[in-house]
């Protein structure tokens, strides 16, 4: 297919077009979870596995999507929306906190949210990996963006005479590898820890990056 397939307008059952379009494109990405997140994974769902999981037809799926990689690619952003907005909300709630009470609820509520859904999980990190320089890209986008907000916080901690004034990103970036590795190993199974466990032990990692030996409490 070259382009998507002309969707119908006008209004339905008591829905419109748009809504109609919306309502299918959300049962699309739910059976993508599914599938995608789960059994029997991206590579091997069909867009016609993809349309029955969905209750659509293939030429629903063409009215909203080229190709399975457009799902992935919609999906993997959406996984990653729903955790950045759990942390946002977390950063507001704990502004107040002390810098090690501050980045303790922050990564929690990461952790939280993607480690919720098992899916989520496997999405994020194991089923965007190898399937495209164009899914690459986006994935490396994505983990940009965790390195600004952790760069930001940082930032934010040196502002307020917690953290050692730096440049941060290198840190950051080693710092993200950190968090995703770990998450993905708790998830398999393959760390011995509780997920409060695991989060103390990327909040003592972060502290150690902001306040490094020899640093003074209070110096800017």
């Amino acid at each position: 297919m070259t382009g998507r397939l002309r969707a119908p307008t006008g209004r339905y059952g008591g829905k419109t077009a748009a809504e109609r379009q919306a309502e299918r494109r959300r049962r699309f990405l739910d059976a993508a979870l599914q599938l995608f997140g789960d059994s029997p994974g991206y590579r091997a769902t069909t867009v016609a596995a993809l349309s029955e999981a969905a209750g659509l037809s293939t030429r629903q799926f063409y009215e909203e999507f080229r190709t399975l990689e457009d799902v992935l690619a919609a999906l993997h952003l959406e996984v990653n929306d729903w955790a950045t907005a759990a942390v946002l909300a977390a950063v507001a709630d704990a502004d107040q906190l002390p810098l090690t009470e501050r980045a303790a609820a922050i990564f929690r509520a990461y952790a939280a949210n993607v480690t919720s859904d098992p899916r989520r999980v496997r999405i994020t990190f194991v089923e965007i990996i190898g399937v495209s320089a164009r899914m690459e890209e986006q994935r490396l986008a994505r983990r940009a963006h965790w390195v600004d907000l952790v760069c930001a916080e940082a930032e934010r901690a040196v502002s307020r005479g917690e953290a050692a004034p730096r440049d941060f990103r290198l840190a950051a970036t080693a710092f993200i590898g950190s968090v995703n590795g770990l998450l993905h190993d708790w998830n398999a199974g393959w760390v011995d820890a509780t997920l409060d466990e695991v989060v103390e032990e990327l909040v003592r990692q972060l502290v150690g990056i902001l306040q490094p030996p020899g640093w003074e409490s209070g110096r800017v």
